[in-house]
Parts: structure tokens; sequence; C-alpha cells
């Protein structure tokens, strides 16, 4: 059975998916997931710090271990760099590092690339609804969103208000205090300019969201038991009151809410923010989460 490895090295987490087809023409079997949370971008996007770094690197080292465990050779890696590999001036002594000690040769790629691979990952997981949707994946560094139906993509971009960015830039003060809230927002207003004319273009009824926000508001608002395996469908009206309890919450309470990661608990006040925003501009009326993102579809461009 032929194996392969997918690994999306992104600003706030890296993964690894290792996956094996039994035959030809059949379905990825997904045999390991793994990842870590190395924050490449936590003293800013220009530069990875020494520790982010030595985070990366032993990320890296742990997953180059799971290979040789699973017994995938180093022709069957895809490796995939995304925001803050695209920008920190470090980066390609990181890079240079990881292909010495591992042998993984990671491939930096376009914020278009990613939002295109984006795609392909939530369309495995999500039924589409009847009608247009705009897929959101927030990530530390950039944000890809994507207008699509089922059967194509619209129109597609990436920006660079990552929430590892916006936290640096606009949240000094825990609770999030209102004046903190109305700059982020004012920001987003011009730095989205571009979307809020493709929705103009392309209205959409439903938002996807992908990645680390949603994997949260999908464990705070659903029953897992009962849920489908790779999708939730988030109410509208649940998320306002969410919200405003991750708003209006210290670190310390975030971190005791069951559902908020440790790791996720700083970003996550700026990411609601910019969720609240871009629901609110793009005037949809249901949320999906999906569980595949990047990785997922990277694995659907792999021939075995």
């Amino acid at each position: 059975m032929p194996r392969v490895a997918v690994i999306d090295l992104g600003t706030n987490t890296f993964h690894l998916l290792i996956a094996e087809r039994p035959e030809s023409g059949s379905a990825w079997q997904h045999l390991l997931r793994r990842k870590f949370y190395v924050k490449l971008a936590e003293e800013g996007i220009e530069r990875i710090g020494d520790g982010a770094y030595e985070r990366a690197m032993t990320a890296v080292r742990a997953f180059h271990q799971d290979l040789e465990a699973h017994q995938v050779p180093p022709n069957a890696v895809k490796a995939f760099g995304t925001a803050a590999l695209r920008t920190a001036a470090n980066a390609p002594d990181l890079l240079a590092q990881m292909l010495q000690e591992t042998g993984i040769q990671p491939e930096t790629i376009s914020g278009q690339r990613e939002a295109e691979l984006i795609y392909k990952g939530v369309r495995q997981a999500v039924p589409f609804p009847e009608h247009r949707a705009l897929i959101m994946d927030i990530g530390g560094g950039s944000v890809e969103f994507i207008l699509a139906d089922r059967q194509q993509v619209l129109w597609q971009q990436s920006f660079p208000v990552g929430v590892a960015v916006l936290y640096r830039n606009f949240q000094q003060h825990d609770p999030m205090p209102p004046i903190e809230v109305w700059r982020l927002e004012n920001y987003l207003e011009g730095a989205l300019s571009d979307l809020w004319e493709a929705l103009r273009h392309y209205p959409a009824a439903s938002l996807i969201g992908a990645s680390g926000t949603f994997d949260v508001i999908d464990n705070l608002l659903l029953d897992s038991t009962v849920k489908p395996p790779l999708y939730g469908r988030i109410p509208l009206k649940a998320f306002e009151p969410l919200y405003h309890t991750i708003i209006d919450s210290t670190l310390e309470q975030r971190l005791a809410m069951p559902g908020i990661p440790q790791e996720r608990a700083e970003m996550v006040v700026v990411a609601m923010v910019l969720l609240r925003h871009v629901l609110r501009k793009s005037q949809v009326t249901d949320i999906y989460t999906s569980v595949y993102a990047l990785k997922e579809g990277m694995l659907e461009e792999v021939q075995g």
C-alpha cells in the first residue's frame, strides 16, 4: 500500500498527516495526524524569534521520526510553508536546516495557492449548500477567503490579517476594551476592501470556516457525539452570545473554558472580532465548520 505524508507548516501550527491508499483509485485512509503549536510570529512576522525557531525544528524532527516509523519515503512527503515562511527574513535559514537535518524540503506557497488547496480540502468535508458559500480559513499570518460553489471557485484571495498579526498589533489589554475592538474593526474595513467588493459581485448566504478558530467554535457550541465527523453547522444566532462571552473574558477565564486549547486562548479574541466583522459585512445566514483544510487539499492532489 503506497503511503504518503503531507505537512502544513503554518504560522501558528505545524500539521502532519500520513495516509495510505489500499488500491489505486480508492480513498486515502488517514493513519496519523499530529500537530505542534509553534507560534512562528510571536515576535512579529518579519523575523522568526529564537524560541519559535527552535519549536519549529523540534516539531519537524518529531515529524521526521513519525515518517520513519510509518515507513514513508522522502519522495512521498509534501511539505508546504505558508505566511510566516513567506515573509520572515530568516525563513530561508529555517527551511535549509529542516532539509539538512531531516531531508524534508518544504515548498513555500503563495497565498493564492494556499486558498486553492483550502478549497479542495473543505470540499471533501462539507456538503455544500445549494447556494454559493464564502470559505474562510483563519491562520496565524494570513486569512484566506474563497467564494465558491461545489463545482468551481469564483474568487479567492489571501490577506495578511492572521490572528498572530492582529493580536500583536491591536490587542494591548485583556479583556479587550471597546476602543481596541473599534480600532481593529476600522483596520479590517480597509484591509479587506477587496473582499467586500467581491461579495458585492458574488453574494454568499453561507460561511464555511476552516482551521483553529472554527475548531474552537465547534468545540464550544456543538455536541461532538451527535455532529457529523467532518463538519458542523452553527446557527448564526448562537454566535453572538459566544462572541460576547469570549470578548468579555480574561485570559485566565478562557484558559478555564472547556473547548479552548491553551495555545489558542490568547489569540481567539481578535479572531472573534475578525469573524464577527466578516459575518456582519457578508450578511450570511448560517455557518459551517470544516475539519478538513489545507493539508487535506494537498492530499487530494497526491497520486498513488
